[in-house]
């Protein structure tokens, strides 16, 4: 159950950044898109996901995998383009954190709030160096603050609607007013996919989980559905008795003070805190691994590759932490297009290394294995990649809020080649002198 609230935070943290998606797309294909997500895009990746986790449950997860199959180059442009998208990720959470604490302290001056976010990613920090576990420990204790507040909105919303005949839940407008079809649709699947995306990245963590092989594949049966319910749970009922125009970014506190009352308005904006942080707290134990693996290899500097007496990789830990810091000094605006496509182009590389070590490698399987053949297999592997596509080409039509946003993603893409080609050879001679 560690494993499992640790993935909620790689992937939710709870339905804070639905309120903005409904009110940007509108009710009816809000709705929609909550509902074929999970379909077309979140089941076939937690499947996937799970075999190659099961397959090869080690430190490094996707980096692992896709070097495996397709060799050292492929293998770090998809850690490198995993550590480019956790840049913009990364430092969104200590800007959520406070625009919750601003529901308290509507005076916060930038300075404070630079103070604030600098807080939330060293006491996270503090918390990883403690090791797996204790992060474990920590999430499973914030789900069950983040998601308490919502369980009484949403049955509190559910009285409302059920009790009065002339509450209903509207699907009109099916886009929202002011925006084309395909622009509502552009910005749906990509903020729609930026909240079931993830699954994969508690992967890293492979050998500090145990029995990883069966771990994992079974953490992700639980954390799919739970994902999936606690969103469409709050999402419907609240939306059937409020004004979906009031759905707006940071919105939740105002919408529950509207249906139960002030009280509820400041533990949900409390809740959107704990969130915050818990969600940066996973998503540092994950991606701290990713300098790990590249210094084993020898293509980061190897202190990075030690491990303490608590087997927390402390370097790699605090490195991740100062750059993360430097991050939450950068205005990004609106850059979920960049995640969306970095992500795509990550989770190709991962889905493609399952087909080829599957083909390549027919004896190695783990104790999951997705109960199709191979060609079937490369038929579903095909259905998240081609969700992502759909967003980002939206975007690249003008027609998206984001298209600075895949600029500023194919460009980060580009620039891991080139680091490839310095590092590489520094790689090679070590390795030499090692032998």
């Amino acid at each position: 159950m560690g494993l499992v609230a640790v993935m909620f935070f790689c992937v939710s943290g709870g339905p804070f950044g639905l309120e903005g998606m409904v009110g940007a797309v509108g009710p009816g294909l809000a709705l929609l898109l909550l509902v074929v997500i999970p379909i077309l895009y979140t089941i076939p990746e937690a499947l996937l996901i799970g075999e190659l986790a099961s397959m090869l449950p080690a430190e490094g997860g996707y980096y692992v995998w896709v070097r495996r199959a397709f060799g050292p180059f492929w293998g770090f442009w998809n850690g490198w383009l995993s550590w480019a998208y956790s840049l913009v990720d990364m430092a969104l959470y200590p800007v959520l954190f406070r625009q919750y604490l601003r529901y308290f302290l509507p005076g916060l001056t930038p300075l404070e709030g630079w103070i604030v976010a600098l807080a939330v990613i060293w006491i996270a920090t503090g918390l990883n160096l403690r090791g797996t576990r204790t992060v474990g420990a920590a999430s499973m204790g914030f789900v069950a603050l983040v998601v308490a507040p919502f369980a009484v909105l949403a049955g509190m919303a559910a009285v409302q609607w059920l009790g009065h005949p002339g509450a209903h839940l509207s699907l009109t407008p099916f886009h929202a007013e002011g925006t084309t079809f395909l622009g509502a649709l552009g910005v749906g699947i990509s903020q729609g996919i930026w909240n079931y995306s993830g699954w994969d990245n508690a992967s890293t963590i492979g050998d500090e989980i145990q029995s990883s092989g069966r771990t994992y594949p079974r953490a992700l049966a639980r954390a799919v559905p739970l994902v999936t319910i606690v969103y469409l749970v709050t999402v419907v009922p609240t939306l059937a008795v409020t004004d979906w125009h009031a759905w707006t970014d940071g919105a939740w506190p105002d919408l529950a003070r509207s249906i139960v009352g002030g009280w509820l308005a400041q533990w949900i904006a409390a809740a959107g805190m704990i969130s915050a942080f818990a969600l940066f707290n996973a998503l540092l134990l994950a991606y701290s691994r990713i300098p790990l693996v590249l210094a084993r290899d020898r293509l980061l500097p190897a202190a990075l590759g030690t491990l303490d007496r608590r087997d927390t990789p402390r370097r790699a830990v605090l490195l991740s932490a100062v750059i993360y810091s430097i991050c939450a000094l950068i205005p990004f605006g609106d850059l979920l297009a960049a995640d969306v496509l970095l992500y795509t182009l990550a989770l190709v590389l991962e889905f493609g290394s399952l087909i080829a070590l599957r083909r390549r490698e027919p004896s190695l399987r783990g104790p999951f294995r997705v109960p199709l053949p191979t060609t079937a297999l490369a038929f579903l592997a095909l259905l998240p990649p081609l969700v992502l596509a759909t967003a980002v080409a939206l975007e690249l039509t003008g027609e998206g809020a984001g298209f600075n946003g895949v600029l500023v993603g194919l460009g980060l893409a580009a620039v891991g080649p080139g680091i490839y080609a310095i590092l590489a050879p520094r790689a090679a001679r070590a390795a030499g002198a090692a032998s």
